[in-house]
């Protein structure tokens, strides 16, 4: 194929490099530079967490059954299981005994080998194939790096880009001609890892990509449509995602975990589940991190891990409304509906009624011994993360989040509402913690305030507030009015606590980094022309230069038409 590379640009990022040609006829975004070493992160403490496991696995195994010969020469029916595993790349949880992982275990006459496979990685939409030549280039212990699209000017541009990475390239990664919910359906229970970053939503994929990850896998997932998983518009989200979101300052954790909600009621379908290792909001999309099990009984605790959320229209008060509950009795757990209503029809603060959006994920997001690991790795290896600061930030912040603590307070929020100046954060934290309660912040916004305690308790803090720093009279109908005009039950105690700074916060970490350029965000689609529409989205100075570019080709091609007419006149 003859191609002039004149008409390409080079882009390199991590180790690997891809030809871009100038009109755009491929979808690349330079924003998603944080997604990728993210991902590439997340890859590589999972093929080190599944060797674990699987040496773990084999050494329970073979204690129980005596000696490692004893199992290669009787091979029993979880040694069954585990070769089955072997060939498949598959693999199970280290602590559930893997006769009961497969309901149909399928017989394989031969030895326990003990040997675990490369992971092999499925990129559903892979447009220039960068990430999926960075996965092959970058991350030690990668097996096949499959990369699929169904537009064949991406693919043949990912072709293009994996013979330019080279020899380790062409023996990792194979693109195909796909659509990648037909692909996925079609190879089920065959990948490791199978990682989703679509333009938008990834609400279509998600039933056959819960069908392709082996049990144990990895499931990685983008959604960028912010303004729908936002409240911009419920009725989409709910159509999309089987949720309803609420506009409240915590909108953006609530989408993430209204996207954790829709894949594990996906997964249900199967009798699989899903377990969160790290949950990110970060520049304009949400990513999530799943692992993705097979379990009929462990499925019936999914009612625990999903509320509904009452807000309140008055005072943004929030709480969760849990779906189901368990009652156990001596040896037995009964799964019941869950008690309703939490709350009465009008706010006990304010008087105001309230919004109820959801259900969403309300178990932890994130497993923390993941998220410390990944760190570690992370600074273990900065050179090798063109995003480093970015994302070391990032996940610095999410290490000292309350893990079991749906959602968040503003406090400029609260204040806005009472009418009343701020308090610094580390008093309103030290008020928390002399208190009995625990608090810390969240990477989703730099003022939100994650804490166990109730909004009662809150309230009373901000009522002593204000006692020491009296606001003006307001109407009696405001909401401020009304929770004023309470006694607080609870005597705050504003002397400063030693845990009123976290760890990042003494040691003076960058946690909420500035956008390293202008115009930081998403990028046209493949094959779009800029216009003076675009202004906001890339900047005067570019629109500008391009438009004036196009206008110059116009110029170029009228007067050649008009030549020929005149041509054709004379004659």
């Amino acid at each position: 194929m003859s191609m002039d590379l004149n008409d390409y640009t080079i882009i390199k990022e991590g180790e690997a490099e891809i030809l871009m040609h100038a009109k755009n006829e491929v979808f690349f975004n330079k924003t998603q530079v944080n997604n990728r070493d993210m991902s590439i992160a997340v890859l590589r403490t999972f093929i080190s967490k599944r060797k674990q496991e699987h040496e773990a696995l084999l050494s329970k195994r073979n204690k129980k059954n005596g000696s490692s010969s004893d199992v290669e020469d009787k091979p029993n029916d979880c040694d069954i299981n585990i070769e089955k595993s072997n060939d498949q790349g598959l693999e199970e949880k280290p602590n559930e005994d893997p006769c009961t992982a497969s309901e149909e275990p399928v017989k394989i006459e031969g030895k326990v080998r003990g040997k675990l496979k490369p992971p092999r990685v499925l990129e559903a939409l892979s447009a220039s194939g960068l990430r999926a030549l960075r996965y092959a280039r970058e991350v030690e212990g990668i097996g096949q790096v499959v990369a699929l699209d169904n537009d064949k000017g991406a693919v043949e541009a990912c072709q293009r880009n994996i013979k330019f990475n080279g020899s380790v390239a062409c023996s990792k990664v194979e693109s195909h001609l796909a659509d990648a919910r037909v692909y996925m359906l079609t190879h089920p229970k065959e990948f490791d890892v199978v990682d989703l970053d679509p333009y938008g939503s990834p609400s279509v994929f998600l039933d056959s990509a819960v069908q392709s990850v082996v049990d144990g896998g990895m499931l990685m997932c983008t959604a960028t449509d912010m303004a729908v998983l936002c409240g911009g518009n419920g009725e989409v989200c709910y159509s999309k995602y089987g949720s309803y979101p609420l506009r409240g300052k915590y909108c953006h954790e609530m989408a993430l975990r209204i996207l954790l909600a829709c894949i594990e009621s996906h997964a249900n379908r199967y009798k699989r589940y899903i377990v969160p290792v790290l949950s990110v909001q970060m520049d304009f999309y949400v990513r999530v991190f799943v692992r993705v099990y097979t379990s009929a009984s462990a499925m019936k605790n999914t009612p625990l891990k999903l509320s509904y959320v009452y807000q309140c229209i008055g005072c943004d008060s929030f709480h969760l409304q849990p779906i189901g509950r368990t009652v156990s009795k001596n040896t037995s757990v009964r799964y019941l509906p869950g008690f309703a209503p939490v709350v009465p029809q009008e706010c006990s603060d304010c008087g105001k009624k309230f919004n109820m959006g959801g259900p969403i994920w309300s178990a932890p997001i994130h497993d923390q011994d993941w998220v410390t690991s990944i760190l570690a790795d992370v600074k273990s290896m900065k050179n090798c993360y063109p995003a480093y600061e970015r994302i070391s930030a990032v996940l610095t912040t999410i290490s000292e989040e309350l893990p079991d603590v749906p959602l968040f307070l503003s406090l400029h929020n609260l204040c806005a509402t009472l009418k009343c100046t701020s308090p610094s954060a580390v008093i309103f934290r030290s008020a928390v913690i002399n208190a009995g309660y625990q608090i810390s912040g969240t990477h989703v916004n730099p003022l939100g305030l994650k804490s166990d305690a109730p909004m009662d308790v809150i309230w009373d803090i901000m009522r002593c507030w204000v006692k020491n720093h009296p606001v003006k009279a307001q109407p009696a109908d405001q909401p401020g009015s009304v929770i004023l005009a309470k006694e607080p039950v609870l005597q705050a105690n504003f002397a400063r606590a030693v845990a009123s700074l976290s760890k990042a916060q003494a040691k003076k970490v960058a946690r909420f980094l500035p956008n390293p350029e202008r115009h930081w965000g998403p990028k046209l689609r493949a094959g779009r022309q800029i216009t003076s529409k675009h202004i906001s989205l890339l900047g005067e100075e570019a629109v500008n230069g391009c438009l004036n570019d196009q206008d110059s080709e116009r110029d170029a091609k009228r007067q050649k038409i008009e030549k020929s007419n005149d041509a054709i006149a004379e004659s």
